[in-house]
């Protein structure tokens, strides 16, 4: 019995010299990875998850339920994805309604059905650049209209040109449709996250979408937009129009904003995602109608 014991002993002395190296190796991973954040680790793809559930959240009206793992900087990487995301919605919608309805009716829908995801996050911020911006305001002032929720006349009359830009341009376009429906959303949250990352933060203090803003940006923030890049390739030769307009309008309305404000705020970043999308929709209806 004696020696049965001794081996037992033996036996179990060894299986804790073996297995203690692994404990403590993945204690001390756990710890090296969550250090900075104080959170239980993730999977790659969990995490992947979580920030495009991120995102989607922030930009749109969808019900994900909340979430306790927001962080502003990884969310923002995921705009393009979550661009694709609400075009591949309002693509599908549009694939049912012009099987009974024509062109035009069905853009005003899909026009509409965008908004509503959304939840006018875009147009309001657009409304309020309108106001702030397109006046004879100085920086101090124009950022003070902007804060106001009241809407002013300029803000009004932009928003419905910008719509009815869309609404008549997406009408027109029947050719690569359904990958257009999918695209121009992408390309226009790619526009926004290009002015997050690129933009300091006009504001003193806080603000919508301040956090998305510290630290600064690096170029791993940017890789998304390769997805609606590669993408619209299958456009054929509309991509190199698509492309270009995208980058302009971005470039432009960048510069714009840094003479004009100093950096950016959310009702900008907003203002600068409607009016590249309105501006692809009738780049693509240019290229059709050449």
């Amino acid at each position: 019995m004696s020696g049965r014991r001794g081996i037992g002993r033996i036996r179990r002395l060894g299986q804790a010299v073996l297995t203690r190296p692994l404990s403590v190796a993945t204690e001390k991973g756990a710890i090296a990875l969550n250090k900075s954040s104080g959170r239980p680790p993730r999977f790659f793809f969990s995490a992947l998850l979580d920030d495009l559930a991120g995102a989607l959240q922030f930009l749109t009206i969808l019900p994900l339920g909340p979430s306790d793992r927001f962080d502003p900087r990884r969310v923002m990487r995921f705009f393009p994805v979550a661009g694709i995301v609400i075009g591949s919605l309002v693509s599908a919608f549009d694939a049912l309604a012009t099987l009974v309805l024509p062109l035009p009716v069905a853009a005003a829908l899909d026009v509409a059905l965008l908004a509503l995801v959304t939840g006018a996050l875009h147009l309001d911020g657009l409304a309020d650049t309108a106001d702030g911006l397109l006046g004879p305001h100085d920086r101090t002032r124009a950022l003070a209209i902007m804060k106001d929720s009241r809407v002013g006349a300029m803000g009004v009359v932009t928003v419905a040109l910008v719509l009815i830009v869309k609404t008549v341009a997406l009408g027109a376009v029947s050719d690569h449709r359904t990958l257009a429906l999918i695209l121009v959303p992408a390309f226009a949250r790619s526009a926004m996250m290009v002015a997050m990352a690129v933009m300091p933060y006009a504001r003193k203090g806080g603000g919508t979408g301040r956090a998305f803003f510290h630290p600064p940006a690096r170029a791993v923030d940017l890789a998304a937009i390769a997805l609606p890049l590669g993408l619209s390739v299958f456009l054929g030769w509309r991509c190199i129009v698509i492309i270009t307009v995208f980058a302009a309008v971005t470039i432009l309305m960048l510069q714009f904003y840094r003479r004009r404000m100093g950096g950016v705020t959310g009702d900008l970043i907003g203002a600068l995602g409607e009016v590249v999308e309105a501006a692809l929709w009738v780049a693509l209806v240019a290229g059709v109608a050449s």
